[in-house]
């Protein structure tokens, strides 16, 4: 066929389209095939990755996978059992909180929750090396083990009480800070153990504790402690707030009223008021005495007496607000 003709042939109309789509599709139809033989292998890798995570913990750590891990569980205080061995348990217990495999700290972590609750008297002697280890697990990156840990420390707040006084400072401020600025399922963790804390450790030796954290720089932190502060006040009863000194409380609140989140302004005012209350009852029960200035016991006078002007005002309003409330509600 002469040249003249072969140019003919590739000038018909729509010639050339077929020409580029047959190319195309020569192209393109192999590409598309590899990418999706590429997405196969990836999700295949990635689900392997979910449902087996590599052990040793270093490989999921890097890629962050939390989620899916078949070998961690979350378990309540209630459906804990007991230990089948517990003299190996102890002598195991330090090694194991101090294991590099996650999985292993978190079964010791568990295995400290179930002498907690079975076995507290065995545990008693090795308590601070424990709390020492349950602190370093709560700072331990893996969301898995720090929650084990969490719901650890508020087991031990159940089991020991007053016992963990001694140790209580480094676990308060992981706690503070995991329940303000962490991953939303460990902060709801968290805030449950500081409940457990205020509800299980006596309020005489609680309070002084929680007093620094009132002015730590974060204002996260300022605010948890400020709702711990106002929920264990109460538990002093009466008396015990008048033994303390309301003098003492009220100046610890009052600076609260001006914080910057309002957790802490709320906790404030929860406070003074179960204050004015307790002041009140005493003020009433005071035999009245002859006097030219008979409100020199009052409320008004007592907080000024006690607090800087503005302090005083700002304390004021919010009792005298309150009350005004509960009057014109009732």
């Amino acid at each position: 066929m002469s040249e003249t003709a072969l140019r003919d042939l590739n000038t018909i109309p729509g010639s050339e389209k077929k020409n580029e789509s047959s190319s195309k599709g020569n192209i393109t139809k192999p590409y598309v095939e590899n990418a999706n033989e590429n997405l196969e292998e990836c999700q295949k890798k990635d689900s392997a990755s979910l449902v087996s995570p590599q052990i040793n913990g270093t490989e999921t750590a890097k890629s962050g996978v939390e989620t899916g891990n078949p070998e961690v569980e979350y378990i309540e205080s209630e459906n804990l059992n007991d230990l089948e061995d517990v003299d190996t348990s102890l002598k195991t217990l330090l090694a194991g909180l101090e294991s590099k495999d996650w999985i292993l700290v978190c079964e010791a972590l568990n295995n400290v929750r179930r002498l907690s609750i079975f076995h507290k008297e065995a545990m008693l002697d090795m308590l601070e090396d424990v709390i020492s280890l349950v602190v370093k697990s709560l700072k331990n990156p893996r969301s898995a083990v720090c929650k084990t840990a969490i719901m650890t420390s508020a087991d031990i707040f159940s089991a020991y009480n007053d016992h963990i006084i001694d140790s209580l400072d480094p676990l308060l401020v992981q706690l503070l800070l995991k329940s303000s600025q962490d991953k939303r399922f460990v902060c709801e963790a968290a805030e449950r153990a500081l409940v457990a804390m205020t509800n299980w450790v006596s309020p005489v030796l609680l309070l002084p504790k929680l007093q620094p954290c009132l002015k730590n720089k974060n204002p996260r932190i300022r605010a948890k402690a400020s709702m711990c502060f106002c929920r264990s006040v109460p538990r002093l009863g009466v008396d015990g707030i008048k033994a303390y000194g309301i003098d003492k409380l009220i100046q610890t609140a009052a600076p609260q009223l001006s914080d910057q989140l309002p957790e802490s302004r709320e906790a404030a005012r929860t406070l003074l008021l179960e204050l004015q209350i307790v002041y009140k009852k005493f003020h009433d029960l005071t035999p009245p005495t002859v006097s030219e200035h008979p409100d020199t016991g009052s409320w008004e006078n007592f907080c000024q007496s006690k607090l800087s002007p503005l302090s005083a005002q700002a304390v004021l309003r919010v009792t005298n607000i309150a009350r005004e409330g509960i009057v014109l509600g009732s």
